[in-house]
């Protein structure tokens, strides 16, 4: 096992395109670290820095405490698995499991043995003597992990690997990767686009945006207190509704956020944070799940009027979304399963008061409130 340091690590490719910027991040001997985020953020690529398949272009790298910037990808002690598994199709499971070991002139009985402990782990005994195109999805995955176990690694690097299977089996194999880090202990950097694989499966995420890292935290953390907009908007599914308002002077020298025809006045604990802003505009975070429809389901609640637009009926829940005036900005909500609405039909819901989250429209970065009251 080893920790993983990168020291504004920086990538630029010909042309003065810039794929990474000054990253640093300190990953924990042992950590199942999640990088995170959409498309083109440089997530892939600062992956690739650490197994040695880019090279770095300014900044430092130490793996284990040692200077890793100019070692051979294969003198680093790490194993990658790839989106596309990156199996040899002439090759059985077997011997793709052997081959690497092979390389390093591993001892035959060895190889053997870590193929049979491997397989067990993995519940791949009975495709040893097939070839990957007798394989399905899932099953080519947990080869691809295999072949990167049997090497005994001091850290897995993981490229979007459950991207290429469908909902169930992503759900299972999320499952299959925890339990192995949990048997293992070795540390894990996993690249993902989805926000469901980074909120199980990670005991930290790391969000990156063009280049930058944006925040570091564990799920909850992030979740509960996002740095900015874009965390707000990219973390969960549906996101937290972000609308323009401002914030104004309310009774007895409180303060109030409005939005719209709405007008939630703010926790007493929350307004030396926010006093600032009074009479400015900001925009206004409020996550679907803290709507509720009675009044008493948390202790400080605000009532919201809104006109429904549509629901969508998922089975354990209801996603209702509606505008908070005819053909006003929509917000999503989350609602119990047995929750029934028509188009168009006026509601009264209840928010949360004590989880709004205020942003600054100039920045986007999101106005520090005290601890959660």
């Amino acid at each position: 096992m080893a920790s993983i340091t990168l020291d504004n690590l920086t990538k630029v490719y010909p042309n003065d395109v810039t794929a990474v910027r000054g990253v640093s991040l300190d990953i924990q001997d042992g950590e199942f670290m999640i990088l995170l985020g959409p498309s083109g953020c440089g997530k892939s690529t600062t992956l690739r820095m650490i197994a040695g398949l880019e090279v770095i272009s300014s900044g430092d790298l130490f793996i284990g405490g040692r200077h890793m910037n100019n070692v051979d990808p294969a003198e680093r002690d790490i194993a990658i698995v790839f989106q596309n598994y990156a199996l040899y199709p002439h090759m059985t499971v077997a011997k793709n499991l052997a081959f690497g070991l092979k390389l390093r002139h591993v001892a035959p009985s060895e190889i053997e043995n870590r193929i049979t402990q491997v397989a067990t782990l993995l519940g791949i005994e009975p495709l040893l003597a097939r070839k990957p195109s007798q394989l399905s999805g899932g099953q080519r995955q947990r080869v691809a992990l295999g072949r990167a176990l049997v090497r005994e690694p001091q850290a897995f690097l993981l490229d979007e690997p459950l991207s290429n299977l469908d909902a169930t089996l992503r759900s299972s194999m999320r499952t299959e990767l925890i339990k192995l880090h949990q048997s293992l202990g070795t540390t894990i950097v996993h690249v993902t686009h989805d926000q469901v694989e980074a909120m199980t499966m990670g005991e930290r995420i790391c969000i990156m945006k063009d280049g930058d890292i944006v925040q570091v935290g564990a799920p909850m953390e992030v979740y509960r207190n996002p740095a900015n907009t874009f965390v707000a908007s990219f973390l969960a599914t549906p996101p937290m509704n972000l609308l323009p308002g401002r914030i104004e002077n309310a009774d007895q020298g409180g303060l109030a956020a409005i939005f719209g025809n709405s007008k939630l006045g703010l926790p007493t604990e929350y307004c030396a944070s926010y006093a600032s802003h009074s009479g400015k505009p900001v925009i206004i975070g409020l996550r679907p799940e803290d709507f509720h429809i009675a009044a008493d389901s948390a202790p400080h609640t605000s009532p919201i009027e809104l006109v429904t637009v549509t629901t969508e009926v998922l089975g354990p829940e209801v996603i209702l979304v509606a505008s908070l005036t005819p053909g006003g900005p929509e917000i999503h909500t989350r609602m119990p399963r047995d929750f029934r609405a028509r188009p168009g039909q006026a509601l009264t819901l209840h928010f949360d008061l004590s989880e709004i989250q205020i942003f600054d429209p100039v920045t986007t970065r999101v106005l520090t409130r005290p601890a959660h009251p």
